[in-house]
């Protein structure tokens, strides 16, 4: 009988760094709440192993410098870091430093996937379809830059859970795209990304896994009615309420078997271009005629149990903690330490 192994947790929860001068209002909107951290337990638990806290990167910096790491064979970071593209690669870098085997994508990976245009050019040069884009560094740049035709989306260069996304990233006009220019590269600090807007249904497709990695059931999101930007984005945690009455939502795709057979076969793409590890999330939209275009990745998506996660794990029929304590359970395969033949039926779905 194999042994437990003991697998540590880095993490940050919303109230974990202070909002310091100058920070947007959506600062700590890719941290996690306690849920989250208390549903990974229960998935590594699940499989047999044990789960450790270790806190935040700056905690485990603390705890190395000390000598104090407690003794682990493996560790999951869900860390995002702030104020800097490199910011979710902080815990994998302290952890190989440290010797401690990494569930998920590497510090590389995470950190040239937080970088939007970094990520569309490789993927484009994959042969995965996007949008039209260009970078804009402040709105004296946009006289020179190649811009897409209207409608455009603005949003920050190296920002994840739409951060810096609001109504107001859609710009029909020149007066419009002025505004939202200014206040991503105001709020946040860098350069914004200007991408031609896609019209269409907006898809999310989990991949997991490794030898070789595979798809999940592709999962339609709400688009805001008027707007059509996705709702996820304007109900984040720090987001402007929604006007009175609420947001209208509507789901306007279609998803046949042809369709969900290219998005798969997009997101695989995607996944080793990026050269992945055991989970993303890979996001799609589709143009006018109907042809899904690359948004972006994840390599640190959400394991809150009501993420995608959650929704996959009742497609699925079984629990929450059994789908992503197969996922884990794959990758300690992978990092070989457990026997392939002591595989994740549930992770499997």
């Amino acid at each position: 009988m194999l042994r437990p192994l003991q697998i540590g947790i880095v993490y940050e929860t919303h109230g974990t760094y202070a909002r310091r001068a100058g920070d947007p209002a959506d600062h700590a909107a890719e941290y996690e709440p306690v849920g989250t951290i208390e549903a990974l337990e229960a998935a590594i638990e699940t499989i047999g192993h044990c789960a450790h806290r270790l806190g935040s990167p700056f905690a485990l910096l603390s705890a190395l410098g000390k000598g104090e790491l407690p003794p682990i064979d493996a560790a999951l970071s869900i860390a995002e870091g702030y104020g800097s593209r490199n910011r979710e690669a902080w815990a994998p870098v302290l952890l190989e430093m440290a010797g401690a085997p990494l569930l998920g994508s590497d510090a590389l990976t995470l950190s040239t996937s937080l970088d939007k245009l970094w990520t569309l050019e490789r993927v484009r040069a994959a042969g995965v379809p996007t949008a039209e884009f260009c970078e804009v560094d402040g709105v004296r740049a946009l006289g020179a830059a190649s811009l897409p035709g209207f409608p455009v989306f603005v949003k920050p260069r190296h920002e994840g859970t739409a951060k810096g996304i609001g109504v107001a990233s859609r710009c029909d006009d020149e007066a419009a795209l002025r505004r939202a220019v200014a206040r991503v590269c105001r709020d946040y600090d860098q350069p914004a990304l200007v991408e031609s807007f896609l019209p269409g249904a907006e898809y999310t497709v989990t991949v997991v896994g490794h030898a070789p990695p595979r798809v999940l059931p592709v999962l339609q999101r709400a688009l805001e009615a008027r707007t059509g930007i996705g709702l996820h984005a304007l109900e984040r945690h720090g987001a402007p309420p929604p006007p009175p009455g609420g947001w209208r939502h509507r789901t306007p795709g279609r998803l046949d078997d042809a369709l969900e057979r290219g998005l798969a076969q997009l997101s695989l793409r995607v996944f080793e271009t990026m050269q992945c590890r055991d989970f993303a999330r890979i996001d799609f939209k589709l143009d006018a005629k109907g042809n899904p275009r690359f948004l972006e990745i994840n390599p640190l998506p959400t394991f809150a149990p009501d993420g995608s996660f959650g929704v996959l794990a009742e497609l699925s029929g079984v629990s929450h903690a059994e789908l992503v304590g197969g996922v884990i359970a794959e990758g300690l395969i992978r990092l070989g330490l457990v026997p392939a033949t002591a595989g994740a039926s549930s992770g499997s779905a």
